[in-house]
């Protein structure tokens, strides 16, 4: 008995066999449900931390209620100390990435172009990649003293290459298709790299360098262990030597808080300058 391909699909659809709003493949979800999992990915852990504060047995030396930390960062506000400390840090992850990202996107931009310059640096960013930036640190003591500069040159160490890396992958997968239309409609190979390829990759740009962030935000806590007097690698390191623990997930908190906010920036800045890329998702 031969069947029409429509009544199939209706009889498919009526068995109601499609995948539910959450487990749907590759597409948006409503938006309550997007606003719910957020405020729910944000709660539960809290809910759960403050559950086994209270009514379980735990030395607050090591693990402090939501509302000891909250003291603990209200202190700190109050005398200055957490925003000094703060600022320091900022500073030094804000001129660090920089830096690396200036000079990381043209340079992985031409490797990914060219194979000539990909085959003459990537052995040695390569290598340098599997060098953990730490292991710096003897040197940078060494040439650079215990000021601001061996902070910030290790957050440059351990962007850079790693930046780099990551944006060459992005342009050396760019389809060969529109370089040489741009050359069918007269281009030439500097409008090629600057009009087509650089727009093309810069979503893949965009994300590489936000994923990179977080790695200058971890590196602050080691380079804020070299002499430093102010930041909030130090006030960690610090309130471990005297278990303030409170203290140390006031320091954890402040940094997870502001690695987010500039997540969601560089998130934001991805879809008001590359609408074009997010209306092809």
């Amino acid at each position: 008995m031969n069947q029409n391909p429509e009544s199939i699909r209706d009889f498919l659809r009526s068995k109601k066999l499609n995948p539910t709003v959450f487990w749907q493949l590759a597409e948006d979800i409503p938006k309550p449900l997007h606003t719910a999992l957020l405020i729910t990915s944000i709660g539960v852990p809290l809910i759960l931390w403050w559950l086994v504060t209270t009514f379980g047995n735990i030395d607050p030396k090591f693990l402090p209620s939501p509302a000891q930390v909250l003291e603990a960062f209200g202190r700190l506000w109050r005398t200055r100390e957490l925003l000094k400390d703060t600022v320091a840090s900022l500073w030094r992850v804000g001129v660090g990435f920089l830096f690396a990202a200036v000079l990381s996107i043209p340079v992985g931009v031409l490797m990914g172009s060219f194979a000539s310059i990909r085959a003459l640096l990537e052995p040695l960013f390569g290598l340098m990649r599997y060098m953990p930036a730490p292991a710096f640190i003897p040197l940078l003591i060494l040439y650079q003293g215990i000021g601001e500069e061996p902070k910030i040159t290790l957050i440059f160490i351990g962007v850079f290459f790693f930046n780099t890396l990551m944006v060459m992958d992005t342009v050396k997968f760019v389809s060969k298709d529109l370089i040489e239309a741009t050359y069918m409609l007269g281009g030439n190979r500097l409008q090629a790299l600057l009009q087509v390829i650089f727009p093309h990759v810069l979503p893949g740009i965009l994300d590489a360098c936000r994923i990179n962030l977080a790695a200058a935000w971890q590196l602050v806590i080691v380079s804020e262990l070299i002499a430093a007097s102010e930041g909030l690698g130090r006030r960690i390191s610090v309130a471990g030597r005297f278990l303030k623990t409170d203290e140390i997930f006031v320091g954890l908190i402040v940094i997870g808080v502001i690695g987010l906010t500039f997540d969601l920036l560089f998130q934001y800045f991805l879809r008001i300058s590359c609408r074009w890329a997010s209306q092809q998702r």
